[in-house]
């Protein structure tokens, strides 16, 4: 009983995320979604027996790819724009 429970809460949480992650305004949040996704799919795997898929999943959906995501945001997020140009 327990164990379709936790099966249930990770469906649902698998689905708000992805949900989550697609309508945020803010793009830092929306990053954030993504990765909480992918722990929560990382679960979602080794729930179901498969240990490498899960593994793979955690490093590379969660934890590169958010990398990635956050440093591409950090980059757009330093630029300058054009009124900080202006003369006085």
């Amino acid at each position: 009983m327990i164990e379709q429970i936790i099966d249930v809460i990770l469906a649902f949480g698998c689905l708000l995320f992805a949900a989550s992650a697609l309508l945020s305004k803010s793009q830092f949040t929306g990053i954030v979604f993504y990765i909480i996704l992918g722990l929560f799919v990382t679960i979602a795997w080794t729930r179901l027996g498969a240990i490498d898929v899960a593994i793979a999943e955690a490093a590379i959906g969660a934890g590169l790819t958010g990398a990635m995501l956050l440093a591409a945001w950090r980059v757009l997020h330093k630029r300058p724009s054009s009124n900080d140009n202006s003369e006085e």
